[in-house]
């Protein structure tokens, strides 16, 4: 049962890896080795916290095991007592001391500590050493292998000297120590210390953030006036931002069109420019094309090859962040169409809930037989209030307990920390289940805090996790890096918490695997009896910083606006943002009307031709009888055939005008919007 454990989890997790993979990065499109290296990295950091709470388990079986005097397991015995049932039942009842029971989970020596080696520092590997060199392979300019891997060796250099400087400083502070002697395994704890420090300085101020923010976002979530305000404010900064991705690119396609004409076919570096006008979207290399034919005469300044580098780099930059701008644009506008509606039919009597734009997927099995309209109406104006307070409710218990847990970890004579007292209650109940349901619940909480902060956090335009296959190669890769430098600091601050770490408790038990991996941390007691214990107390401050909107205030201070609702532009950029979408849904509305009235005309008209074509099969059935009824009927189908011409010519007008009045923003029949520009529905292929 415990290899099956092991097992499935291996496999749900590589799946769930697979998925998010799947949901922010672009299969079909991006580099193998990068969808691979975020891939693995994202992997073996779900691995960790999956696993973790197995080995809690299986280390504390151990512990029962060694208090317990190495007896046998109460299986063996009970197999035992069948075999002796009837001299049992005659002899005296003897007292047996209390024997431990073998978990369901149980995993055999050697497995856990091989596995915790391979994947730890498999995944240090990644964060340290191979990720940083991928991104600045990824993002270089260069048109060769060899270009890309030297401009990669110079951005990293800098980038590896500074932590060869962190890690020579504290391998001469411990040569210096006149108790110590260097050997290969306190080599080993001083990397791996170095590591989990720079790690946990950053853990606490992502949890910190998060601890506060999930359960308030869950709180708002069941407020539509909120959500709504909120939506109309990020649509006027993301109609903005569309804008300016738009004219961004418009002037690197100049610059484009520049090097096209200067650069003949007949030039060494055409090749190069060959490689930049293939990263541009299909219709401005079709306008590139045109302007060459039309200005052959014209010779500008021949640009160097430094010079196409740069270019190339600008062109890709400019096409992946005007197609997230489109994506996140099109996201918006449907949530304020949802929201819009849900505002709607939380005012109409009819228990029935109406979309303003059907798409394709309400028509599916789901929407006519489970997600109803009716279904619908009572999720989002009855009951989907009430389960978001509830969730907020529960989400800010574990997070007061997180804090409080935090602060108090240290303490192990009385047992302050939550974490540990509901773990140890169960040890004493040898209740294995309860053991790895609280650590899984309580080690996914804090992933689910730490990690979500890192799928929201935005700096700049240089990281930024973008859903629907729009998340750039730069921020994959940084995501990874982030995970795999995160994770193993937050399981040893989990492994404190639950006074499972002797380093911190100070405890004469048996250390997990993942811990005797880790190394001990008495190499360097500044960092475990100093900076491990009291710098996660700074969670309770970010705690408090994050309530008030600090940060959120300081940055609008400084020209990056957020979303406050006490602050005069937050208003001001509701009101335009209202706007945006009020234009959307006229012009989308139009359309809607425009498809509508051509259907209507299709089906008038169809009816009647396929009235006149019976009606003229009918006349030829009787054209051998001479009579002069036959003659009126030839002459009255005569008649209806001459109307019908003219009624087709003016169905063709028609025609022609509905598709020139839509084409710039048009819905297909099953009302989904299809592209936001007419020549940019390709980005929304795989979307």
């Amino acid at each position: 049962m415990s290899a099956a454990a092991l097992a499935v989890v291996v496999v749900v997790v590589f799946f769930l890896a697979l998925y998010l993979l799947q949901r922010y990065g672009d299969l079909r499109r991006q580099q193998r080795m990068v969808l691979l290296g975020t891939l693995l990295s994202w992997y073996l950091c779900f691995l960790i916290v999956f696993i973790l709470p197995l080995d809690v388990s299986t280390t504390i079986y151990k512990q029962c095991i060694l208090d317990n005097g190495n007896r046998p397991s109460p299986v063996t015995q009970a197999r035992q007592s069948n075999q002796t049932k009837n001299k049992s039942s005659v002899n005296p009842t003897v007292s047996i001391p209390k024997v431990c029971e073998e978990p369901w989970s149980y995993i055999p020596d050697g497995i856990l500590p091989v596995f915790w080696r391979v994947v730890y520092w498999t995944s240090q590997f990644l964060t340290w050493l191979l990720l940083p060199f991928m991104q600045s392979y990824a993002r270089s300019g260069a048109f060769s292998r060899v270009g890309r891997i030297k401009t990669a060796l110079i951005e990293n250099a800098i980038y590896y000297g500074t932590y060869l400087l962190i890690f020579i400083s504290l391998l001469i502070y411990v040569a210096a120590h006149p108790q110590w002697q260097l050997s290969w395994r306190q080599l080993q704890t001083i990397g791996i210390t170095a590591a989990n420090t720079w790690g946990l300085f950053l853990l606490v101020l992502l949890l910190g953030y998060g601890l506060v923010e999930i359960p308030r976002s869950y709180w708002l979530l069941s407020s539509y006036d909120y959500l709504l305000a909120k939506t109309y404010f990020k649509a006027a900064k993301v109609a903005t931002e569309k804008a300016s991705a738009e004219e961004n690119l418009a002037d690197v396609m100049e610059e484009v069109a520049g090097v096209h004409e200067a650069i003949r076919f007949n030039h060494g570096l055409r090749k190069c420019v060959d490689t930049i006008i293939g990263k541009c979207p299909a219709e401005y290399q079709e306008e590139l094309v045109r302007n060459a034919e039309s200005s052959r005469g014209e010779q500008n300044v021949l640009p160097t090859k430094g010079g196409l580098f740069k270019l190339h780099k600008k062109v890709i930059s400019a096409v992946q962040r005007q197609g997230q701008t489109l994506v996140k644009w099109s996201i918006l506008l449907e949530q304020a169409f949802h929201l819009e509606d849900v505002a709607k039919s939380q005012s109409s009597p009819l228990r029935h809930f109406t979309h303003s734009f059907p798409s394709e997927q309400n028509h599916g099995w789901v929407r006519r037989f489970i997600y109803t309209p009716t279904v619908e109406w009572y999720w989002e104006c009855v009951c989907r209030q009430g389960f978001y307070r509830l969730l907020a409710v529960l989400l800010c218990l574990l997070s007061a307990a997180v804090v409080w847990s935090e602060c108090t970890f240290f303490s192990t004579h009385p047992v302050l920390s939550l974490f540990a007292v509901f773990v140890q209650m169960a040890e004493k109940h040898h209740n294995y289940i309860c053991i790895e349901m609280a650590c899984f619940v309580s080690i996914l909480f804090l992933c689910f805090c730490v990690y979500s902060t890192v799928f929201r956090i935005r700096v700049f335009n240089y990281y930024y996790l973008v859903p629907h296959h729009q998340t750039d190669a730069y921020s994959l890769q940084f995501s990874g890096m982030l995970f795999c430098r995160l994770t193993p600091p937050l399981c040893l601050n989990f492994l404190g918490l639950i006074h499972m770490d002797s380093a911190i408790s100070h405890q004469d038990r048996i250390q997990t695997s993942y811990t005797s991996i880790m190394g001990s941390m008495s190499v360097l007691y500044f960092i475990s009896d100093g900076f491990y214990i009291y710098y996660p107390m700074l969670v309770l401050l970010l705690c408090f910083a994050t309530y008030y909107s600090l940060g959120s205030r300081c940055l609008n201070l400084l020209g990056f606006h957020q979303y406050i609702t006490d602050d005069h532009l937050t208003s001001d950029l509701v009101d335009e943002g209202r706007e945006h979408i009020r234009r959307e849904r006229r012009k989308r509305q139009k359309a809607e009307d425009g498809e509508n009235r051509r259907w209507a005309w299709r089906d008038r008209y169809g009816a009647q031709e396929g009235a006149g074509r019976s009606r003229a099969g009918y006349t030829e059935i009787n054209d051998d009888q001479s009579s002069p009824v036959t003659e009126t009927k030839n002459s009255v189908i005569t008649f209806r055939r001459d109307g019908e011409e003219e009624d087709e010519q003016h169905r063709s007008l028609l025609r022609d005008h509905y598709s020139d009045e839509g084409s710039p923003n048009r819905r297909s029949t099953g009302g989904r919007y299809l592209s936001l520009s007419p020549s940019r529905a390709g980005i929304f292929d795989d979307v």
